[in-house]
């Protein structure tokens, strides 16, 4: 398995959904034959605390404004999850390439953790939910099928991940607006004891 282009697309997977990630590896390591996953991601209570946390971002990823506050918390773990991941598919390789998977996993991860918060604001200024369920499902699905695809074909996954991470950034600058907009509304809304 292509440790490098694993590691891109599990990057990019992590930036959106980084609990997914551990769990569709994990899982992967558990019932398949993929040595390169680290065993790691595949122990038991390992996978509880990845879809407990799961089942806390589905949730929390639908409804507008609690998605954006879930994603600001995630700025910290989303990219240290892609890193730790590269760092573990470079398992016992020397400390150089453990640094250049750590970089690669966590950077892919930080930039598309970025234009996934980014458009979540641009959709936080709509006021309907339905856009919000919407993403939320279909960014899950990329993320399980971008994954998955990368066990069996991964440089042709990093390329896919490629794709949607450039995407990703693009649609980020086109939508700035409304980003900026939904920053100054999430920032400005009350506080729900003050309301009541």
């Amino acid at each position: 398995m292509d440790a490098l282009a694993l590691t891109f697309s599990s990057g990019w997977a992590s930036g959106i959904n980084a609990y997914l990630v551990v769990l569709v590896l994990g899982v992967a390591d558990r019932l398949g034959s993929f040595a390169d996953i680290p065993d790691a991601l595949g122990r038991w209570d390992v996978l509880a605390a990845a879809g407990f946390m799961y089942a806390m971002e589905f949730v929390a990823d639908k409804i507008p404004y609690i998605d954006s506050t879930w994603d600001a918390i995630s700025t910290a773990v989303r990219p240290t999850a892609g890193a730790v991941i590269g760092v573990l598919l470079a398992g016992d390789a020397s400390s150089l390439d453990q640094a250049v998977l750590g970089v690669v996993g966590g950077g892919t991860a930080l930039l598309s953790h970025l234009a996934k918060a980014g458009g979540r604001l641009a959709l936080n200024s709509s006021p309907e939910p339905a856009t919000n369920v919407l993403a939320s499902i279909t960014e899950d699905a990329a993320v399980l099928g971008v994954v998955w695809f990368s066990l069996e074909h991964p440089q042709a996954a990093a390329a896919i991940a490629g794709v949607l991470l450039l995407l990703g950034l693009v649609m980020l600058l086109l939508v700035g607006r409304l980003v900026r907009r939904g920053w100054r509304r999430w920032r400005a809304r009350e506080p729900v004891h003050r309301v009541a």
